[in-house]
């Protein structure tokens, strides 16, 4: 009975998509939906740093960035910032948006 207590608990979280979550939180992977965000979208400025934009893997730049917090992150995300145009110019919603920066961020330290 245990057994199946276990399996039912660990499809539930499967199937309500926290393993990414719980797996960013301890530091091992990322949300897979804010790497493809990324790589579909936000790659073409941050990789090159276009326009200003924080390149990635910049750790002085990601770090100050970082200390602001992220909901001035997030804020600067949505509603754009010098060339960027809000969203990053994607259709993307707030939560996959800020797992686009959080990639962005881990790939960054």
């Amino acid at each position: 009975m245990f057994k199946r207590s276990i399996k039912f608990a660990s499809a539930a979280i499967l199937a309500a998509g926290l393993v990414p979550a719980l797996a960013t939180a301890a530091g091992e992977t990322t949300n897979p939906a804010g790497e493809k965000l990324y790589k579909s979208a936000c790659l073409a400025c941050h990789m090159a740093g276009v326009a200003g934009a924080p390149k990635v893997g910049d750790k002085a730049r990601w770090s100050e960035l970082q200390q602001k917090g992220m909901d001035a992150l997030m804020q600067t995300t949505i509603n754009g910032k010098g060339a960027m145009p809000p969203r990053g110019a994607t259709q993307a919603d707030d939560a996959t948006l800020q797992a686009a920066v959080e990639y962005m961020i881990s790939k960054s330290q």
